[in-house]
């Protein structure tokens, strides 16, 4: 068996932290947590990462990264239920690949702006409504409906993530459009 390569071992500690900073906050997930959850040692961690603010800016980076690449496909398309569903499928297949990240951006929405998360979250959320083409403060209905489709597909691709194949993708990308009410 090939050992794995640099990016596929860092893919790997990002997925498992976001998973963790998403769970528990930034302030109660250690590098050790970290470092356990992926089978490293903290000093094999730290030689990637030198820090635990080093690790959260690189997942941070990571998660906006994906969403704007899902953003940046239906820039041309006008806000609606043809944007909606291109970018809650994308969503959809990044919550199966990558369910950390997912949970991660889940997270960002229902971060206090003041807590340890908040702020560099806020990054993640406005990345978020422009992939739907939203001012998320214009309209409570619709921030609440895209808060709903993104959480169905968040809440379970996690719970469900030994249960949901890449053949189950499309039926949890149109579980997340129906919540918006299209």
């Amino acid at each position: 068996m090939p050992r794995p390569t640099k990016q596929q071992i860092d893919d790997e500690i990002l997925e498992a932290a976001a998973l963790l900073f998403a769970r528990h906050g930034f302030r109660e997930t250690s590098i050790q947590r970290i470092a356990n959850s992926v089978g490293y040692s903290k000093t094999g961690l730290l030689h990637r990462f030198p820090t635990k603010e080093a690790l959260q800016a690189a997942v941070i980076e990571r998660c906006v990264e994906q969403i704007r690449e899902t953003g940046s496909g239906v820039t041309e398309l006008p806000a609606g239920p043809e944007r909606d569903r291109i970018v809650v499928a994308h969503i959809a297949e990044l919550a199966v690949g990558s369910p950390g990240i997912v949970a991660l951006l889940l997270s960002s929405l229902l971060s206090e702006p003041e807590s340890d998360m908040g702020c560099a979250l806020e990054s993640i959320g406005e990345s978020i409504a422009a992939a739907f083409g939203d001012d998320p403060h214009a309209d409570v209905t619709r921030a609440l409906r895209v808060t709903a489709a993104l959480g169905a597909v968040a809440v379970a691709s996690v719970t469900l993530r030994d249960q949901i194949t890449p053949d189950a993708t499309a039926l949890l990308a149109e579980i997340g459009f129906d919540a918006l009410g299209h």
